[in-house]
């Protein structure tokens, strides 16, 4: 097992980057099962460009302009969960608050957590952040 020391960034969230519908959309039986109700935490591992040295930040800040570019068309997924009145059943009110994002570094090389580097990931909840209230 390999051990090193990651730091995160504090959460932020990642907004369109430009105005969406403000809406909700109800969510179709298939989405809205009780099973599927938990909050996902997405961890990916990115390489700075080759022969450059990469300041810190400088892909994270990449990643965030791409993201906030995808959520004008996905501005759904920007939104907020909400039960519809008088049942359990849930809806998006697509409010364009953002995502989550937390970048994370550590002192160690990809290498080192393994080839390939599938999941499960070693170490993993070295880059998670804690999610919060998900409500």
């Amino acid at each position: 097992m390999v051990t090193f020391t990651a730091c995160r960034s504090e959460p932020e969230l990642v907004r369109p980057a430009r105005p969406t519908p403000q809406e909700t959309k109800a969510l179709s039986d298939l989405d809205d099962q009780l099973s599927l109700r938990f909050y996902e935490s997405i961890v990916g591992f990115f390489r700075g460009p080759p022969g450059e040295s990469v300041r810190p930040g400088k892909v994270a800040k990449g990643i965030k302009a791409a993201m906030a570019g995808a959520l004008v068309y996905y501005y759904p997924m920007a939104g907020r969960l909400q039960k519809i009145t008088g049942g359990n059943k849930l809806e998006v009110d697509c409010t364009g608050e953002g995502v989550m994002f937390v970048e994370a570094a550590a002192d160690v090389r990809l290498e080192d957590l393994g080839q390939p580097l599938v999941p499960p990931y070693p170490c993993v909840e070295e880059f998670l952040a804690d999610a919060g209230d998900t409500t």
